[in-house]
């Protein structure tokens, strides 16, 4: 027979992790895609969490209600790690480019650095960085976490 305590910090502990875990998957899920009026970008990925050398998938999605503007076909897309070092830009054409109000553009990254090294275990961050039509910057980031 189990004690009367310990049978009452058990059933308080699952409440706990379950009033927790329900909160982080509500706060992570609601931050990554905001529709607001006027200009507004999002960047999201399938997921937060990423094992070493898996692909991560990035969109980018126009969440506003004009048109932005970026000065190349990357979208403004980079990854930092936490300390701004910059990690990895597409290599694209630079000619400006539209996206259009609920448009999205895809992106993917191997996980392999501009330098050619494999990414390191880590926090990284993914952000995007464009215009709208009155020339004011909008961007947006989110953050990703490689495990080993």
């Amino acid at each position: 027979m189990l004690s009367k305590s310990l049978v009452i910090f058990i059933g308080i502990g699952v409440i706990a992790g379950l009033a927790f875990g329900v909160y982080l998957i509500d706060v992570k899920n609601t931050s990554q895609l905001v529709y607001v009026e006027g200009a507004g970008i999002s960047v999201v990925t399938e997921k937060f969490d990423f094992k070493k050398g898996e692909e991560i998938k990035i969109k980018i999605i126009n969440t506003g209600t004009v048109p932005l503007i970026f000065s190349d076909a990357s979208y403004g897309l980079r990854i930092t790690g936490l300390s701004g070092i910059l990690m990895y830009t597409p290599t694209s054409a630079q000619v400006e480019s539209e996206l259009k109000p609920n448009d999205e553009i895809e992106f993917s990254w191997d996980q392999i650095k501009n330098d050619g090294d494999d990414a390191l275990e880590g926090l990284y961050k993914i952000s995007a960085k464009g215009f709208d039509p009155a020339g004011d910057k909008v961007e947006r980031s989110t953050t990703v976490t490689i495990w080993k």
